[in-house]
């Protein structure tokens, strides 16, 4: 059974559907927008995302792209989890928000492939993370 979301769900769908995503609510992840093979989700940036450097913390960047990628791949398809997933973290932020954009690289029956990009609000690349994900049939 494919989740009760169509191709392009309104924010309120979103919102009540991954509304549930606990971990990501804790830290502060936000939708920004959702559809088919895309997922925009952001984060503001507060001291408790910070390590012991001052900088934001590599977990807290991978769950914001973690929860691009639940909306991505969980929209208008069979549910879907990952089952793997890298990611390459090429600078710190100096912005006061990250934003992860994840798109579809390929879309099939049984997995999904995916890239999420996470940049800050100033445009400045933070990471990426590629995943695959397996699509389970109800």
């Amino acid at each position: 059974m494919a989740v009760q979301l169509g191709d392009y769900p309104t924010m309120a769908e979103l919102e009540d559907f991954f509304g549930h995503d606990r971990f990501a609510e804790h830290i502060g992840c936000k939708i920004v927008e959702g559809s088919v093979g895309h997922g925009v989700a952001e984060l503001t940036i507060e001291d408790h995302h910070r390590n012991a450097l001052g900088i934001v913390m590599g977990g807290a960047i991978f769950t914001l792209a973690d929860f691009a990628l639940a909306i991505a791949s969980n929209v208008g398809v069979e549910p879907s989890v990952s089952i793997n997933s890298s990611i390459d973290y090429y600078s710190a932020s100096k912005g006061s928000k990250l934003i992860a954009t994840c798109n579809v690289d390929k879309g099939g029956r049984r997995l999904g492939f995916y890239t999420t990009d996470i940049t800050d609000d100033e445009g400045k690349r933070i990471a990426r993370m590629t995943t695959t994900v397996f699509r389970s049939p109800a």
